[in-house]
């Protein structure tokens, strides 16, 4: 967990397709609740993309940042993804 009560998202190893998987409770995180922070999504994170866990007993906010960055196009992936 980090200093600012989120978690960091880490991305799957040896997958054919970018995934990102909760730094909590490593389960695989929803392209449906991955969003940019910004705008009406705003939250008071010290990060550009989040993740919502949907996983039953986590719910943990995730920064996609670090694991983003190790994708060859992350901006790519993350528009397919949303």
């Amino acid at each position: 967990m980090t200093d600012n009560n989120y978690y960091t998202a880490l991305l799957a190893e040896r997958s054919a397709v970018p995934t990102l998987l909760c730094g909590h409770c490593h389960s695989i995180l929803s392209r449906a609740r991955i969003f940019r922070n910004q705008g009406e999504n705003e939250q008071d994170f010290d990060c550009s993309v989040l993740a919502l866990c949907s996983a039953d007993d986590c719910g943990a906010v995730n920064c996609c940042d670090d694991a983003l960055a190790h994708i060859d196009n992350p901006e790519r992936s993350f528009d397919i993804a949303c």
